[in-house]
């Protein structure tokens, strides 16, 4: 059941939300699966999409999944059904609706399709515009590495800003 992939995306096009706790790392394959078929994806962790996918994913992470923080389900404040079925009609559409834009956003389009930036496309714009601010702080005397400390990286790409975030204790 779970080997074949063509059943699982069958799966995942039927369903509303795709649930993705963390695996052996805190992105799993299924993650992508589930946005390319339509599936409004379930994070249990924000290092699972929305701090690793700044380029690719929108910041305001609410537009396209569901956050429940796995602590909150382990120590019972927080049932996944009961969450889950909160959510209004109107914003599982809205979710998914979000999802499927994304879709080109995270696939890496054949050479021909050029009507639309892919995911390759993004990380080499992103990736110039780091080395062109890397340069400007050069020019301007500026140590590049010292801009904030890697370990709070995120949250600086994440909200621009270093200071206390909610999902510190994540990390």
């Amino acid at each position: 059941l779970c080997s074949s992939p063509v059943h699982i995306i069958k799966i995942f096009m039927k369903s509303d939300f795709c649930l993705q706790p963390p695996g052996d790392s805190y992105t799993r394959r299924s993650i992508f699966d589930s946005i390319l078929a339509g599936c409004i994806p379930v994070f249990f962790h924000p290092g699972s999409a929305y701090v690793q996918y700044l380029w690719h994913l929108p910041k305001n992470y609410t537009k396209y999944s569901v956050f429940i923080p796995m602590s909150a389900i382990k120590n019972g404040g927080a049932s996944i059904e009961e969450v889950l079925s909160e959510v209004p009609e109107e914003d599982v559409m809205a979710m998914r609706e979000e999802v499927i834009r994304l879709i080109p956003k995270i696939i890496y389009a054949k050479k021909k399709l050029e009507t639309f930036e892919d995911a390759f496309d993004i990380t080499i714009k992103n990736v110039l515009e780091r080395i062109d601010s890397a340069r400007r702080h050069i020019r301007e005397g500026k140590d590049p590495d010292n801009e904030f400390p890697e370990v709070s990286s995120w949250k600086y790409y994440l909200t621009g800003k270093l200071e206390k975030h909610e999902w510190d204790s994540f990390f």
